[in-house]
Formats: structure tokens, sequence, C-alpha cells
């Protein structure tokens, strides 16, 4: 699979002009050796595929040595009304403190989406890492993913033979027990909607997509949970981490006093505990 800036950054003037150089290089193909376009965070754009939603942001640390990846994958329960904006200050932040953030945009409910093709496009997503001439330490590649994210991102972790494989996960209020959820009728439907169906009527979704239903994963897992969250219920990260560790996993939980926001609002006790955790698994502190 070749990356290919895709078209849809829409550009100052002055970026423009900053990035008129490189065109010759893209029309050429898209050669590693061309002149990437940044957005104002200093976040490059790619696709992944053809659709409109299939693109990731990838966000650089200073410095010279190779990085290591955190992969963001936002929420919004997997609908096409929440998008890879709800990412970009978690990238942005985590740059400045020396990771490679890629904030991934994927297909969701209402724009082409649902299960597997929103699990394809992470997978697609990630995988491509492999092809990009940027310092990564893909060694070291965690997951970081809220609500519905997390969902999407404990079922990457549990990927094997991928091209680039995941060694840790971070799960921030997560989705992460589906039939519970379809049970609960989370986010007004949103797992039936997702899944297309109910437990009982598309029973290998569930057994498919459900981190609960994949576990032991194979990587460290931390989930990060508010004891106020009125959307996902801190249940879904208790039962997940005790089943976890049950099958041989190292997965833990880390709480705090706040609601289901918290963890993607850079500056809160909850993000620090997300931080904390992306520094453990990934070696960087």
């Amino acid at each position: 699979m070749s990356w290919c800036f895709d078209g849809r950054v829409e550009f100052t003037r002055r970026s423009f002009l900053a990035a008129a150089g490189g065109c010759a290089a893209v029309v050429a193909g898209c050669g590693p050796e061309r002149a990437e376009p940044r957005g104002q965070d200093g976040a490059v754009r790619y696709s992944y595929g053809d659709h409109p939603s299939q693109y990731a942001e990838l966000t650089l640390p200073t410095g010279s040595t190779p990085a290591p990846v955190v992969v963001v994958v936002h929420g919004g329960y997997w609908t096409a009304r929440y998008g890879a904006e709800l990412g970009r200050p978690l990238a942005t932040d985590l740059a400045a403190r020396g990771f490679a953030a890629l904030n991934v945009e994927y297909r969701r409910v209402g724009d082409g989406g649902g299960w597997p093709q929103t699990g394809e496009d992470v997978a697609a997503a990630v995988d491509a890492l492999r092809e990009r001439p940027d310092r990564l330490d893909l060694d070291h590649v965690v997951g970081l993913g809220h609500s519905a994210g997390g969902q999407l991102v404990g079922w990457l972790a549990a990927r094997r033979g991928a091209a680039v494989a995941l060694t840790g996960a971070v799960l921030q209020a997560g989705v992460l027990d589906l039939a519970r959820g379809s049970e609960l009728g989370l986010g007004d439907g949103a797992v039936d909607a997702f899944l297309g169906g109910t437990p009982r009527q598309v029973p290998q979704a569930y057994a498919q997509a459900s981190p609960m239903a994949l576990v032991p994963l194979g990587v460290r897992t931390v989930a990060v949970h508010g004891t106020r969250d009125g959307r996902v219920p801190i249940e879904q990260s208790r039962d997940f981490v005790a089943a976890a560790v049950a099958a041989g996993d190292r997965a833990e939980i880390r709480t705090f006093d706040g609601d289901h926001f918290d963890p993607i609002t850079v500056g809160t006790e909850a993000w620090d505990l997300c931080v904390a955790a992306l520094t453990r698994l990934t070696g960087l502190g």
C-alpha cells in the first residue's frame, strides 16, 4: 500500500506556497522525497484508502532519534457525528512530550462504516506506518482509544501477524464489553447499530469485535476510567481488566474522580494518568 497525500487538506495561502515546491513529486506518484504539506499544528495528513474518511494525521516530535508511536483513536459511539478533531489536541500534546502521534480517522456508522469496515480502517492506518519514511520506533507502538475508540484499540491489540502490531494499549473510558453494552443500550443503541444487530442476531460480530471476548489480548493494557462517568459505566473497564488478568494478560485500571470526557481533556488528572501509562508502556520516560 502506498501512502500518498490525499488532497483533502485545506491550505492557507502561506502553506500552499510553502508546499508548492513539492507538487511535482506528488504528481509523479507521491514519492518519499516529496515536500509534504502540514497543518498548523505540524501534522501531516495521509490517506490509506479512497474514502474521504480513510486518512490519518501524523505529528512528530522535535529531535532526530526514532520516536515511540501513540495511535490515537477517537470515540463518538462509532457515528459520523464525531471525527478526528477529538484527537488533535491529544496528538499535539503527545508530540510535545516526545511521542510520534498518529491521529486516525475512519469510516463510521452513517459514513460507510460499521463492522467490520471500521475495524479494517484502523488496522490499515496502523499497518501503513511500516511504509512511512519518518523516524518512527515501530518496536514501541501503543494504542490510545477513548470510548468507542477504546473498543477499536482493544481489537487492534488482539491482532496477530499484523504488519505493525500494538505493543500496549491505554483504554480511556472504553466500551470494552459489547454484549453488555448492547444489553444496557449504551449510546441509544449505538452498539447494535455498529455491529448490525444484537448479540443473539449477530453473535459472530460480537465475538470478533468485543475486547472482552478477545482476552488475552497478549499486550499490556491500562484502563483509565472516571468514577462519575455517566456515558460509559466504569464497570466496562473494571470487568474487562478482571477478565484480562484472569486470562493471563498484564492489565490494570486507573480511576479518577471525573467524567467521560476528562481523559481526552489535556491538563486534567485523567489525561495525566493516560500520559503516565503511555510513558510506561513505551519506555519513553
